[in-house]
């Protein structure tokens, strides 16, 4: 089921509707308010880095236990908009690190009874997908999908997301991660690949 779907399904009156957003499935705590029509009234994150290694699961999600309620703090500042205001959270079930995806859904739970708001589970791959539809408007796209543990091609036909084909060794995200720490160049991997490739464009 898509993130589209979710939400049609709501009680909630979708013409005029915030959502809070959390993502906690692997190295990143993040929180993103967003209105009905899709703009980013905010986008607050802490991102976990390991001291040496890959990511360590169980340390991923006590991070992601200690920085949550600041990470929420400063997304509620960003977007100017208070507990009233918001109709409904969205959180990341999943696929992803177990001691994250469970640090995560706590979370969730708590703020929803504290709150008196309705949970909303999201699949992390289609959330990405769903995106990336709204941002480029793009109609009915066959996707790419890299990330950190999945990579596949995948499309929407008779009411839902397929896999037309995946990585059955390594993910490019997760080889990339390990290229760039092991070459020095710190964690997570992408972001310094992007510069990399930025600069060696800037120089031609």
């Amino acid at each position: 089921m898509s993130t589209s779907d979710l939400i049609i399904n709501l009680t909630t009156d979708i013409s005029a509707m915030i959502a809070l957003g959390l993502e906690g499935t692997a190295h990143t705590l993040g929180v993103g308010i967003v209105d009905e029509k899709g703009n980013v009234l905010a986008n607050a994150r802490d991102v976990y880095k390991p001291t040496a290694g890959g990511i360590h699961p169980t340390e991923a999600g006590k991070h992601h236990r200690d920085v949550a309620p600041g990470v929420l703090e400063k997304a509620l500042a960003e977007a100017k908009v208070e507990w009233k205001d918001i109709d409904f959270i969205a959180y990341s079930a999943g696929p992803g690190l177990a001691p994250c995806l469970l640090a995560t859904l706590e979370f969730a739970q708590k703020l929803g009874q504290e709150n008196g708001k309705q949970l909303i589970p999201v699949n992390h791959c289609i959330s990405h997908i769903e995106i990336g539809r709204l941002k480029t408007d793009a109609k009915d796209p066959i996707t790419l999908y890299v990330s950190g543990g999945n990579t596949q091609i995948l499309g929407y036909a008779a009411g839902r997301y397929r896999v037309f084909g995946e990585t059955l060794d390594i993910a490019i995200g997760n080889a990339i991660d390990t290229f760039i720490r092991e070459a020095g160049g710190g964690f997570p991997g992408g972001p310094v690949m992007e510069r990399l490739a930025n600069d060696a464009r800037t120089a031609k």
